[in-house]
């Protein structure tokens, strides 16, 4: 199965960014650690960024990476949709 990776921060605009994946259009970006079946353990290179072993990996199955502003936009709407369905 092919889905979409991208940098997004773990806290807020100003966390550390680390791997997300969304494996289907409709279904929310995770970070890479949650995705079990995915994710490869990361690198031990101190200061080395999280889920760069899982990107590599994925990114030659087939993945495609997403830029963070558009990946941003869906974790917003989806976030309103949450919101407005309570």
């Amino acid at each position: 199965m092919q889905g979409q990776m991208c940098w997004l921060s773990s806290l807020g605009a100003d966390g550390e960014k680390i791997l997300h994946l969304q494996v289907s259009p409709n279904q929310p970006w995770r970070p890479y650690n949650a995705c079990r079946e995915y994710a490869v353990p990361d690198y031990k290179i101190p200061g080395g960024s999280k889920g760069w072993a899982t990107y590599q990996k994925l990114l030659k199955a087939g993945w495609t990476l997403v830029p963070s502003a558009r990946a941003n936009e869906f974790v917003n709407n989806y976030s309103d949709s949450i919101i407005q369905n309570q």
